[in-house]
């Protein structure tokens, strides 16, 4: 954890200094990026909150998410992070909407990804989605490695944005 604790306070200060907030839904992290982010002192100036909705089910037990919504929307998809950051935004009223996704090993995805695959997305001022492929079957290693790039991708899409 203390890996990323640089990282979530400079996504803290950036969104202190802006006085806007976050919500996450993570998968594959297990609920890393939360905890990182609310580690820190003043975490609810700036966080909302989050989810870790690890399977599909869970994503569905969001008020309003409807089957119809995921049809095309592939699992292990950036299109697929990109629905979740803008409904985990617009769920928790937040600036910003993180979202992560993956399959953190030892095995691949049942979508076919194989291990360290992960899709994360930003909605907010900008919209950002990006795919990392660790390679790995280490679930550990690529949880906070999933972790550490959604929060350096909250951290660049908040820079743009000053």
């Amino acid at each position: 954890m203390e890996k990323l604790f640089p990282l979530a306070e400079k996504a803290a200060a950036l969104l202190k200094a802006r006085n806007q907030t976050i919500a996450v839904a993570e998968s594959s992290a297990g609920g890393l990026i939360n905890a990182a982010l609310l580690a820190l002192p003043g975490a609810s100036a700036y966080c909302k909150g989050g989810i870790v909705a690890y399977t599909r089910d869970a994503l569905l037990g969001l008020r309003d998410v409807t089957p119809d919504m995921l049809k095309d929307l592939p699992g292990g998809s950036e299109v697929n992070a990109q629905f979740r950051a803008r409904t985990i935004r617009q769920r928790f009223n937040a600036d910003w909407g993180l979202s992560e996704s993956g399959a953190a090993g030892p095995t691949g995805s049942r979508y076919g990804h194989a291990a360290g695959h992960c899709v994360l997305a930003v909605a907010g001022g900008m919209e950002k989605s990006m795919t990392l492929e660790t390679a790995s079957p280490d679930r550990q290693a690529n949880m906070y490695r999933f972790s550490e790039a959604a929060l350096n991708l909250l951290i660049e899409c908040l820079e743009r944005t000053r």
